[in-house]
């Protein structure tokens, strides 16, 4: 499939009706879930059983009075510790038992300006992360180092060991609060697919799917933009914005920069949230659109023309890439009157544009449990699925490198493995056992490990612990 940029007719392409069909449907959802939800307004919505839940305090308490000072005076932090551990129980693509450790610190701080200004909501936000070990299980052991990554058995994984810059924007208010309007260095996870927690091990259960676009980032990496949110009801949350689609952004150089050196193009998200109530039990549901002009080369020739050094300006390329994501999070019991106990079920779905997107689509199936045991009711059960599906063109490559290199034997270590789906689950318990303390041992089962048939299914264990001070 390919869009001419040098036709002076447009074309009508495959590509460019789904973009208009997912532009469509995003906004249907918009104003006809405003009426067929508005009765169900979500008053007193709780969202602690489907993961939302606050922190407690701190190792540190009060800080001898300190942290009440700075609060008095708007200033919010957050600080806290994680710790992420895998070990290569059984299988996978290299069988030498290996425990990989990773750990990041991290400060997310606000500044409340409204007491000082009087302009609504108006605050400062920011978020600094260290992390450290860069010691990833998943290409380590579980997959084949042949093929890209489709899955990490620690999520906090980010690569390199390195202190970064999060987002620092500002933000305020306007339309007695229903339009909320954020500027600066920002991150995705400030504004958009933020209806499933990040609890899971396993980086295909943590959170949305939209960062599987590849075209914006998670948590510790920042890019210039502006966004607003419109609460077209109090339940539904219109939200859109334009940000700068920088594919150097990983880069070490980068981790304070406000340089717009390495942009290729915009990023252009627009994303339907709606918070409601069914049968009485809190729920919340997305669906986004990720739209971004930066060229794209397609992956079923990038890399085979690359091999013989040919002409780089005859690589068949796309002006633009799309990214469509959904999902919902639902409390489906309570635990007696206790709205705090319960069990909550999740699925979220990725689709991507597969010539330029090595991960056609993957959708996540998860169930929580808060207070299973009545001896411990902040603690937490879960357990979760993920489907993940290649890309065609993807694969084509993968066979073209074969083609050239005259190689079909696995073994061989010029061949290229041929990427197809894979089935990963993720099975956890979390204690809490201090109010700044949590402990959570997991148990993971991957299914075609990097979407590779030849790779050994694998059985990782995990232990993730969390300080907050």
């Amino acid at each position: 499939m390919k869009i001419s940029q040098t036709s002076a007719t447009p074309t009508a392409t495959p590509v460019n009706k789904n973009i208009r069909l997912l532009k469509s449907s995003l906004l249907a959802l918009c104003f006809t879930t405003a009426s067929i939800y508005s009765a169900q307004a979500a008053e007193n919505w709780n969202g602690t059983v489907l993961g939302f839940e606050a922190p407690g305090e701190g190792m540190l308490g009060d800080m001898m009075g300190i942290r009440p000072i700075i609060e008095d005076h708007g200033f919010h932090y957050q600080l806290g510790y994680l710790s992420e551990s895998s070990y290569n129980a059984g299988g996978g693509y290299n069988h030498d038992k290996h425990l990989a450790y990773i750990d990041q610190f991290s400060l997310t701080f606000t500044q409340d300006l409204e007491m000082y200004t009087g302009i609504p909501d108006a605050a400062i936000e920011g978020n600094i992360v260290n992390r450290n070990h860069n010691d990833n299980l998943t290409t380590k052991r579980t997959q084949d180092p042949r093929v890209g990554i489709n899955d990490i058995a620690q999520e906090s994984w980010g690569g390199q060991s390195i202190t970064r810059l999060g987002w620092l924007t500002f933000g305020r208010s306007f339309d007695d609060r229903k339009l909320h309007w954020r500027i600066g260095m920002m991150n995705k996870n400030q504004d958009f697919d933020q209806i499933i927690p990040c609890d899971f091990q396993l980086l295909s259960q943590c959170g949305g799917k939209s960062a599987n676009s590849m075209t914006w980032y998670n948590w510790n990496k920042h890019y210039w933009g502006t966004t607003i949110q419109y609460k077209l009801t109090p339940e539904l949350t219109l939200k859109t914005g334009i940000m700068e689609q920088n594919p150097d952004a990983s880069d070490r150089k980068y981790a304070w920069s406000g340089s717009l050196k390495g942009a290729r193009g915009i990023l252009l998200p627009m994303e339907a949230e709606l918070k409601t109530k069914v049968n009485g039990l809190p729920g919340i549901y997305n669906l986004g659109l990720l739209y971004t002009n930066s060229p794209q080369t397609d992956l079923s020739e990038g890399k085979t023309q690359s091999v013989g050094a040919t002409d780089p300006e005859g690589y068949r390329k796309h002006s633009s890439t799309w990214f469509m994501y959904t999902g919902f999070n639902q409390q489906v019991t309570q635990r007696g009157d206790d709205p705090n106990r319960g069990m909550s079920v999740s699925y979220s779905l990725g689709l991507g544009d597969q010539r330029s997107n090595s991960i056609h689509y993957s959708q996540a199936a998860s169930m929580r449990y808060r207070g299973l045991f009545d001896a411990r009711p902040d603690d937490w059960l879960g357990f979760g699925m993920t489907y993940i599906k290649m890309s065609n063109h993807y694969r084509q490559n993968q066979e073209n490198l074969n083609d050239i290199y005259q190689v079909d034997d696995y073994g061989n270590p010029l061949y290229t493995p041929l990427s197809g789906h894979s089935v990963n689950a993720d099975l956890y318990y979390q204690i809490k056992v201090r109010s700044w303390l949590i402990l959570q041992p997991d148990l993971q089962y991957w299914y075609r490990p990097g979407g590779v048939k030849e790779t050994q299914d694998a059985w990782v264990t995990g232990l993730k612990a969390i300080v907050t001070f």
